[in-house]
């Protein structure tokens, strides 16, 4: 079994472009894979370790482990086991936080692609992290003519350094909002990349007409469940125990809209809430990609670590 590390993921210079090719094909395709609910557990207040296997193809599937401590620096922290479907040979120990923000960066400008009003503009972001720089990096290039007006709620600074990662970018204006109320009002779309909120953000008041919200990590909209006109999910087993899931007005999956079976914004008045839960269809799939790269590169396979756990070879050895 290789071990991939996150240095090694890295160096392969993997662009924007092809991370929201892989999104792209797995949201098509999600009905062709093998997807249990996560197992997510809560041990402590703000604390939470998931446990996400999934199939996608005859050939590949894996298991992902992610877990938050708030006091850890960085907070997020994930691997995953990369597995041969065919024969069940374990293939790779690989870190997994740059598959996970990329990945979580591309489903979430893929559903602003797909759900934000026609001719959107401004953009409120929230949490301004590794997820939230992915999500931006991809959605800048996939609408590499459009000028961007983005708002970014102040904290401890870190819009200064966001602001500087993206300097060199001439398609896009920053602002710096002091409140939760005047972040969200006026904007076509709101990204929270925040990990914890224990209360709603915002009320009903500050969602206008039209904006499309995307909570990535799911808390502190709560509230736009019960008023938004429609509220889609990568996952229906991974929202369907949501408090207000049954109140929705109008709900379907993203792969459904993608493939015309559902509608998506019909109208630019709709509110529309994106319900980006993070599906380990992806990070596998990410993995199996990117194991084959290195794979067919024997320079770059052959400098990976190797772990033997000498398991047992023999039927009987007891």
């Amino acid at each position: 079994m290789k071990v991939i590390t996150f240095e090694d993921i890295r160096n392969l210079a993997i662009s924007s472009s092809q991370c929201y090719e892989w999104v792209s094909e797995m949201i098509r395709d999600k009905n062709k894979t093998h997807l249990p609910p996560k197992i997510s557990m809560h041990p402590q207040d703000g604390v939470f370790c998931n446990v996400m296997p999934c199939i996608i193809s005859e050939q590949w599937g894996g298991v992902k482990i992610v877990n938050r401590y708030p006091l850890r620096r960085p907070s997020l922290d994930s691997k995953l086991l990369l597995l041969d479907m065919i024969t069940g040979e374990f293939l790779a120990l690989m870190d997994a936080n740059w598959i996970t923000a990329m990945r979580t960066g591309a489903v979430a400008a893929h559903s602003i692609k797909l759900f934000a009003k026609k001719n959107f503009k401004t953009v409120s972001i929230l949490g301004l992290g590794n997820t939230a720089r992915a999500t931006l990096l991809i959605l800048l290039d996939i609408f590499p003519d459009k000028v961007f007006d983005i708002k970014l709620k102040k904290y401890k600074g870190q819009e200064i350094l966001f602001t500087d990662r993206f300097k060199e970018y001439k398609n896009v204006n920053f602002r710096y909002i002091d409140t939760d109320e005047e972040l969200i009002k006026g904007s076509d779309v709101v990204i929270s990349c925040v990990t914890y909120f224990a209360n709603d953000l915002c009320p009903d008041e500050c969602f206008d007409e039209g904006v499309l919200v995307v909570p990535v990590h799911t808390r502190g909209f709560t509230n736009c469940d019960l008023f938004f006109d429609k509220v889609y999910a990568d996952d229906t087993g991974h929202v369907c125990h949501f408090g207000n899931f049954d109140k929705f007005r109008n709900f379907a999956e993203v792969c459904d809209v993608v493939n015309g079976n559902a509608k998506g914004r019909e109208n630019d008045r709709e509110r529309i809430l994106a319900y980006n839960i993070g599906l380990s269809i992806h990070d596998i799939n990410f993995a199996a990609h990117i194991y084959s790269y290195i794979k067919n590169n024997t320079s770059l396979y052959e400098k990976l670590a190797n772990i033997d756990m000498y398991g047992p070879t023999e039927k009987f050895w007891i």
